[in-house]
């Protein structure tokens, strides 16, 4: 079973990802262990508490940039897949995420399906 560390500061948007992963059709996808943060301080102190396989992280958070967490991660020697959800959909705001150490990009507001596809492939 993989862990996953959803950082995001939005309960709807927790509420949304619990009931796509708990819906979803990809057996791996389904039998996520989900880890919920609802800013940078709540994900390092659940990242210092069990290691994850992948972070769906915000950009925008209550405490800061989610980008400076991705660029903490990228320095770790087991660093987690770090997939930034985000409504900044400029090209800067891209490039930005891929410096800081993020692996893929999802937009906000994104499909079910979507989300589903970027977690099996980064999972497996």
């Amino acid at each position: 079973m993989s862990r996953v560390l959803l950082v995001e500061d939005e309960e709807l948007n927790r509420v949304l990802v619990r009931a796509i992963l708990a819906r979803s059709e990809q057996p791996a996808v389904r039998a996520v262990q989900l880890v919920e943060a609802g800013s940078i301080g709540e994900a390092r102190a659940a990242l210092a508490a069990e290691p994850v396989d992948l972070v769906l992280l915000d950009v925008n958070l209550p405490d800061g940039n989610g980008l400076a967490l991705a660029a903490e991660l990228n320095t770790e020697p087991a660093r987690p897949t770090v997939i930034a959800l985000t409504a900044s959909v400029l090209p800067h705001e891209r490039a930005a995420a891929m410096e800081a150490g993020c692996d893929a990009f999802l937009d906000k507001p994104y499909a079910a399906a979507d989300l589903v596809t970027i977690l099996a492939n980064n999972l497996s």
